[in-house]
């Protein structure tokens, strides 16, 4: 387990994953009043958290599958980046893809945060690639079943 500085500049508890083997932290959200996400609205909810990920990290900002299923809420850009040398507060970016009016309420779980380590890529240019079986074959050619 890797250790994440955070400041809280909200009121509300920090993220916990709920069971022993739980992938995702839930988020909340951190309003004055609560916000109206009108149909195919989106907003961007603070959370008052500020973190210092270590190098090589980043946290995944992910829908959780309860709003999505139950009201059509989902997380816009998902999932989400924060990178380790960002320092400003995390938001989530909602969006109401439901046909219904929903209301983010103070402290409401609006996202899941996963803790991810992840690489850095250096481009190698070369004239060709490597064969392979799969070649160029892309979305959808192996077929249906």
């Amino acid at each position: 387990m890797i250790q994440i500085k955070v400041v809280n500049k909200g009121h509300q508890p920090l993220p916990q994953y709920a069971t022993a083997q739980s992938a995702g932290m839930d988020l909340r959200a951190n309003l004055s009043e609560p916000v109206v996400l009108r149909p195919m609205e989106h907003r961007l909810i603070p959370t008052g958290l500020h973190i210092a990920l270590p190098p090589g990290f980043e946290a995944q900002v992910r829908p959780r599958s309860g709003l999505a299923l139950k009201h059509g809420i989902s997380v816009l850009n998902s999932p989400g980046t924060i990178d380790a040398d960002y320092r400003g507060e995390v938001g989530v970016l909602l969006v109401n893809f439901s046909d219904r009016d929903f209301v983010v309420n103070d402290g409401e779980r609006i996202a899941q945060m996963v803790i991810a380590r992840h690489e850095q890529g250096e481009w190698i240019e070369t004239a060709e690639l490597d064969a392979t079986e799969r070649g160029e074959g892309g979305y959808g050619h192996t077929g249906v079943k």
